[in-house]
């Protein structure tokens, strides 16, 4: 399950809580166009905003609902107590593998990190991803480390957060980590505007937000970088450069897919976890301008 498009979806709240109708009709677009593996509770997923039942609740509705498609689950917390719980709990749902960052308060060192992994792969049978996202977790991860974690059984992929955006500098960036882990271990990237260069670079999986929402859009270029068309994907990449803008311009891509839902009829406006707030009525607009004339689906 680690190569292809593996998306990821929003987990729309409303009034009363998880908001499971939209979530199982953003799923429904998912599966339809047949993705290679679904990533719920993701950082677009608000897995860090939800209860440990909200949480098993979500994983089991998209295993229920993902048909033969492959469901990877987030079990990022802070304590590597509640990340052993949360494992457990994916596994009784039946997810097909686990997503675990380096969620801190405190200032984790390299040892802290490895010693996270090495616990959790010592209680779980799932396969697992490494999630290397200093934005959110605020831990940067070197070469050397993913390699010493790499060595741990279970460790499937390492979930990557952008490459250079050259195509040169990014191969050799790609490669140099391959060079480093074993032959068995994919490398995804992530964070979408690099989604192009990271795919021409050699990453076998594009972990994708992008995907989560417009799965036609992100499996077209997904499958032309499976098919060895570079040129195709790099053509696409930059077609969809106005949707990166939003997500740069509005702090991260997780504020324009939730008002790209909600413009699309999937979500309601309000649709994501206190503290963040939905984009103005005027954005909003922008966000529906950007998607009709990138044609996105």
């Amino acid at each position: 399950m680690f190569k292809g498009l593996s998306a990821f979806p929003l987990t729309p709240l409303n009034a009363s809580g998880i908001d499971e109708k939209a979530f199982l009709h953003i799923l429904a677009r998912l599966t339809a166009v047949k993705v290679d593996s679904l990533g719920v509770l993701g950082s677009t997923g608000s897995y860090a905003y939800f209860t440990r039942e909200q949480r098993k609740r979500i994983a089991t509705l998209a295993v229920q609902h993902a048909g033969a498609i492959p469901v990877m689950v987030s079990i990022g917390a802070v304590s590597t107590d509640e990340v052993l719980r949360l494992a457990e709990d994916a596994q009784q749902a039946g997810a097909s593998a686990l997503l675990l960052p380096a969620v801190s308060y405190q200032k984790l060192t390299d040892d802290e990190v490895f010693g996270l992994y090495q616990d959790v792969t010592r209680h779980v049978s799932l396969p697992v991803c490494i999630y290397d996202n200093p934005g959110t977790s605020h831990f940067v991860f070197s070469d050397a480390l993913h390699a010493r974690i790499a060595t741990l059984p279970h460790i499937a992929s390492i979930k990557i957060p952008g490459v250079p955006a050259e195509i040169a500098a990014a191969t050799q960036r790609v490669n140099a980590l391959r060079d480093q882990l074993p032959q068995d271990v994919t490398i995804g990237v992530s964070g979408d505007a690099f989604a192009a260069a990271g795919l021409i670079a050699g990453c076998e999986v594009w972990y994708s937000v992008c995907g989560g929402l417009f799965p036609h859009t992100a499996k077209a270029m997904t499958d032309a970088a499976m098919a060895g068309d570079f040129a195709a994907v790099a053509e696409q990449g930059q077609r969809l450069a106005p949707l990166w803008a939003l997500f740069t311009q509005h702090g991260g891509s997780i504020r324009v897919i939730a008002a790209a839902a909600s413009a699309l009829g999937l979500a309601e406006y309000d649709c994501l976890p206190r503290p963040l707030r939905s984009l103005s009525a005027a954005d909003v607009v922008e966000v529906k301008r950007v998607i009709t004339d990138l044609e996105l689906a």
